[in-house]
């Protein structure tokens, strides 16, 4: 029986166990242009003894970026800063992979130079606010993308995976989950375009898939993977009628012979319709009450999933996987300093060893 402390041939990259640290934005990009700083390459370094660490979301472009003090791959200093992170995890044995994260309509123009505003592939704003240093702000009208905008987008995305591979990441995960660009454009009520890029399910994938295509071409099948979050509601994102259309994406994904598929789960169900769409690596961000336990890694043992996600446990345990094959014990998280701040609940989380 397979079990989450087996090794895994992660198309050709070796993982020591099945165990990943899930995205998660830390907003503590507090180095030059948005470059991660000597305190991320220790968060990481940290976690390594996961089997796969998937960083927080990486804007692939200036225009990319949703929140404050969110890392970004598209600048040498930006590379040369994420080196000294991928450095220390693999100095760990770990491997690490980069989320390229485009916020599309998630963001704000105070956060972007020259008078940008968030680009989206319809003028429709998001519900909600972003919180800025200067306070909340209601989040503002996209421009929308044209043609040849949306074929420069995903041109930065190729970027940034090749900036990504420059810097010494094992590969990308491209998020198309959580309301972002690339979910924007799978969603049809952030996607009212009657071109080419929306309207019908085959026309909203589309995005999705060229943009995996081309990141495929660039940096290989092997190093690439991509997350989704089928009608989970993310800021403001509305999918009733979501299985169609996700059906349709995972099998033009498969096409592509993707080194992995990580999903956010909304049902069972639809989870193993997922499983036996997609050929590759399975890693699965388990629907649970509460953060993801020690309990969801019999899905592994019973084949529902290659790999397990954990993102709060993991964030407060940086051995979780030792923690979990123990049976504990694990240290209570600090929720209010998941985003930005110090040190402090960020890499000062005790190990099992002291």
């Amino acid at each position: 029986m397979t079990t989450a402390f087996d090794p895994l041939d992660l198309a050709g990259t070796p993982l020591s166990n099945r165990i990943a640290l899930a995205p998660m934005t830390r907003s503590r990009a507090f180095g030059p242009g948005n470059s991660p700083t000597d305190s991320t390459a220790e968060y990481y370094a940290q976690r390594a003894s996961g089997g796969l660490l998937i960083t927080e979301g990486i804007q692939p472009s200036v225009i990319g970026q949703g929140y404050p003090d969110t890392p970004g791959l598209h600048s040498q200093e930006q590379i040369d800063a994420w080196r000294k992170v991928t450095d220390a995890v693999h100095a760990k044995g770990g491997k690490i992979v980069a989320q390229l994260m485009h916020g599309g309509r998630i963001g704000h123009p105070d956060l972007l130079p020259d008078g940008l505003v968030p680009v989206a592939p319809s003028a429709v704003a998001a519900p909600g606010q972003v919180y800025l240093h200067s306070g909340p702000k209601d989040y503002v009208t996209p421009k929308e993308l044209t043609s040849e905008e949306i074929t420069a987008t995903v041109a930065d995305f190729v970027s940034a995976a090749r900036n990504a591979i420059e810097a010494g990441f094992d590969g990308v995960e491209l998020h198309g989950a959580n309301g972002y660009l690339i979910h924007q454009f799978l969603a049809p009520n952030s996607n009212v375009r009657t071109d080419e890029w929306g309207g019908s399910a085959e026309n909203r994938i589309r995005f999705a898939v060229e943009v995996a295509r081309a990141v495929v071409a660039e940096i290989g099948a092997a190093r690439t993977g991509i997350r989704l979050s089928p009608s989970n509601g993310s800021l403001g994102l509305e999918e009733p009628d979501f299985e169609p259309t996700y059906t349709a994406l995972v099998r033009e994904l498969a096409t592509l012979d993707l080194a992995f598929l990580h999903l956010i789960e909304i049902n069972r169900e639809f989870t193993e319709t997922v499983r036996k769409l997609f050929p590759g690596t399975f890693i699965l961000n388990v629907k649970t009450e509460g953060p993801t336990s020690a309990a969801e890694l019999k899905l592994i043992e019973d084949g529902t999933a290659d790999v397990i996600s954990y993102g709060v446990l993991f964030l407060s345990n940086p051995d979780l996987p030792a923690r979990l094959k123990a049976g504990g014990p694990y240290n209570d998280v600090d929720p209010s300093t998941f985003f930005g701040g110090d040190d402090k609940g960020y890499t000062d989380y005790p190990f099992l060893e002291g």
